[in-house]
């Protein structure tokens, strides 16, 4: 026998002895003087695999832990298995995977790695390494192993998936869907890309096409909850009301406890003029999370709304940035406290606004010399708004201007009041159905100068727009009545009413304080003579006649006393109202009978054309203002028509409007300082003819020379405003506080 022969019969009886470390000598001892030997090769091999991998049923029992939620035992096995084998790609997988359970990150990547040294063409321990290394907050390691695993497995729909997400994570939108979408690709039933894409277009509010990828993702999986209620979500921003809701009963149906959907759905039934089914559906959401401010928000808005005053009290627990996604609005109303809207600001723009732009807007000076102004409004139409501002924009004088505006609103081409607007500006254009970025950048190609935001946080806002900076000098102006509270927004323009000395504390912006009213006026706004009477209407023909047609929303139990206490103490008298809603007039009408009044004493009028409600106001003797947020265009209206308005001068902004009115239009007795003087002013006035006749007969004489309706004078003051940001800006001076008289 030869030499050779009983080399490999001594290695293969070790073998067969469990004495491998000395069968493996051998066999290598063999290879070094016989290399090419097929049997000392192949019996070395058998000994390395045996080594790499342990037998079946030890890995079995690894696995079953694994499978059934056990990760800190099958940790316990597989850290035990792979000291005694360290080159099993299977077991250092899946440690590293049971590992990444136990969020032992660093540990499993060091797991996915040795899986990786043991099979490096397996792409899966590429994709998990990727995986450990982003939980550890190591982004650019993480990319570039999913590039690697790409790279090795362009078809790996996994890989694609996870890079996309990260990339997501890095604030990298578009590259981020490109990836989504090479993992549909590779695979088109991959119900995540999907739905991960179409919230990637969400954001960007690529609406429509987020909508398709929703349903795709809902196609493939019937009873994705989130799926459906992100595309609700999409469909209501859209405006398609019906869809919206079909959606997110779909959402609800899948899954009854999906609070964001209940939530969604409220808002749905808002705009549907369902108030009760949306307060319920807000409260539903706060039975599943009765620590979710933002819904007890929400449901307390809309209870505001048809004058249920029951859970009021409840405020108070909506305090707190948990209510951020709530925009301030919602506030106003419940408490007249500007330090308080200006916290609640703060934590709402954190949430809205995007992180500050890599780049700020420097244009050129304009050929012209022409200051280059954009104003931003979903509201170019028929419109509170727009009834006041339509006469600033008629006389704005565009020899100085090239004033230009951005809707982002809907469409309304038939829209008299668009109409109008389209011939007295140098620039009207639609970008409603564009992404946020997309109008930066075209704010941007159109140079402008300032950008002005007549939105604020209201219905349909796009403020967070002014995040990106879409010009150098960014001014709020007439859309809400507070503050941002954000650092994007530049100026406030306000009055010294509105604004007394000291209130500039409680707003991010810088005050510009203009002499009269803050609020613009068109002094050619026609009245259409009433024809109905006051019989027409349901008002007696006789009695004094006090009139509000605030919004619901804004009578508090506080207003109301004072009324029902004037009712009392004025027989024959009536409150005349906005009709809002007929939940709204039931609960007036019980809180009116709660007081000793009878309820018929309230009389509710439906909302009419501008031009036909300005001439039924004949028929009212006394406006009632309400206090936490006042009359605003509807206080303009009562005094362009004619009718003294009363109002009670608070603290916040959004309470001192009717104020402001008042007294720029020669009436600053009607804006008192306390309840006690404004229910003893309205009881005289009610019973003073001569005196209440006096205050009309001063509102008609001055109504035509008065600031508040002198529409070119207020534009010029507006525009001297605007030019003095403007040169503060190229002087390379910071915005501050001024006035101008």
């Amino acid at each position: 026998m030869s030499g050779l022969e009983t080399l490999l019969i001594k290695a293969k009886g070790a073998a067969k002895r469990g004495e491998t470390d000395a069968a493996r000598e051998i066999y290598r001892k063999v290879l070094s003087k016989h290399p090419r030997n097929p049997r000392a090769r192949a019996g070395l091999e058998a000994l390395e695999t045996a080594s790499a991998n342990p037998s079946q049923q030890q890995f079995d029992v690894m696995v079953a832990a694994y499978k059934s939620g056990r990760m800190d035992e099958c940790a316990r096995q597989g850290q035990a298995l792979a000291e005694t084998y360290p080159h099993s790609h299977g077991v250092q997988n899946l440690l590293g995977a049971s590992l990444l359970a136990l969020n032992d990150n660093a540990g499993a990547a060091k797991a996915f790695e040795r899986a990786i040294e043991a099979d490096p063409n397996h792409p899966a321990s590429y994709n998990n390494l990727a995986i450990a290394l982003r939980k550890q907050g190591l982004l650019d390691e993480a990319e570039a192993t999913y590039r690697k695993v790409i790279a090795r497995a362009p078809d790996y729909a996994d890989a694609q998936y996870n890079l996309a997400n990260l990339l997501q994570l890095s604030d990298r939108p578009d590259e981020a869907a490109e990836h989504f979408a090479a993992a549909i690709r590779i695979n088109p039933q991959y119900v995540d890309a999907h739905y991960n894409l179409g919230n990637l277009l969400a954001k960007a509010a690529r609406r429509e096409e987020a909508v398709a990828c929703f349903k795709n993702a809902v196609r493939l999986r019937p009873s994705h909850s989130d799926a459906y209620n992100n595309m609700g979500g999409e469909l209501l921003a859209l405006e398609r009301v019906d869809e919206a809701l079909a959606s997110l009963n779909k959402a609800l149906e899948a899954n009854p406890k999906n609070g964001q959907a209940l939530i969604n759905k409220g808002k749905v039934l808002v705009l549907k003029g369902d108030e009760p089914g949306a307060i319920s559906a807000f409260r539903g959401a706060l039975s599943l999370d009765p620590t979710d401010r933002s819904a007890r928000l929400q449901a307390l808005f809309e209870e505001a709304h048809i004058c249920d005053w029951s859970t009021r009290g409840q405020y108070p627990l909506t305090v707190g940035p948990e209510a951020a996604a709530v925009q301030p609005f919602a506030s106003l109303p419940f408490v007249d406290d500007p330090a308080h809207q200006l916290r609640r600001s703060f934590d709402c723009a954190a949430k809205m606004f995007p992180a500050a732009p890599e780049s700020l807007p420097h244009p050129a000076p304009s050929t012209d010399g022409r200051i280059r102004i954009g104003y931003f409004s979903a509201d170019f139409h028929n419109h509170a708004t727009m009834y006041l501002m339509a006469g600033f924009f008629r006389e704005h004088d565009r020899a100085r201007f090239d004033v230009r505006l951005y809707s982002y609103g809907p469409a309304r081409e038939d829209d008299y009041t668009r109409a109008e607007l389209r011939g007295h500006v140098d620039g009207f254009t639609e970008v409603g159905a564009m992404r946020d970025e997309d109008i930066v950048a075209l704010a941007r190609k159109d140079k402008l100068d300032i950008a002005v935001d007549l939105k604020g946080y209201t219905r349909g806002t796009r403020t967070r727009l002014f995040g990106q900076r879409l010009a150098p000098v960014q001014v709020s102006f007439m859309g809400y009545p507070g503050t941002i509270g954000h650092p994007c927004m530049d100026y406030f323009i306000a009055d010294h009413v509105t604004m007394p000395e000291g209130a500039e504390q409680y707003f991010s912006e810088k005050i510009v304080r203009l002499a009269g009213s803050y609020q613009a006026n068109d002094n050619r706004r026609e009245i259409v003579a009433d024809t109905k009477g006051r019989s027409g209407w349901g008002l007696p023909d006789e009695g004094f006649v006090f009139a509000s047609f605030n919004h619901t929303y804004k009578i508090s139990p506080r207003e109301w006393d004072l009324w029902m206490g004037l009712l009392r103490e004025v027989p024959g008298s009536v409150l005349w109202l906005l009709r809002s809603n007929r939940w709204a007039e039931g609960n007036l009408r019980r809180e009116a009978e709660a007081r000793g009044v009878d309820p018929a004493r309230l009389v509710f009028s439906p909302s009419v054309a501008h031009g036909e409600h300005l001439g039924r106001l004949v028929h009212a003797d006394l406006f009632l203002d309400t206090f936490a947020v006042n009359a605003h265009t509807t206080a303009s209206d009562a005094l362009w028509a004619g009718l003294p308005v009363l109002t009670l001068a608070g603290q916040q902004f959004a309470a001192r409007v009717a104020a402001s009115l008042v007294t720029s239009v020669g009436l600053p007795e009607m804006a008192v300082e306390s309840e006690e003087a404004y229910a003893a002013l309205a009881l005289d006035l009610a019973r003073d003819p001569a005196r209440l006749a006096a205050l009309r007969e001063r509102l008609a004489e001055s109504r035509s020379t008065t600031p508040l309706f002198d529409t070119v004078p207020y534009t010029r003051r507006v525009e001297a405003a605007l030019e003095r940001m403007h040169q503060r800006q190229l002087e390379g001076q910071a915005p501050d506080h001024f006035a101008v008289d």
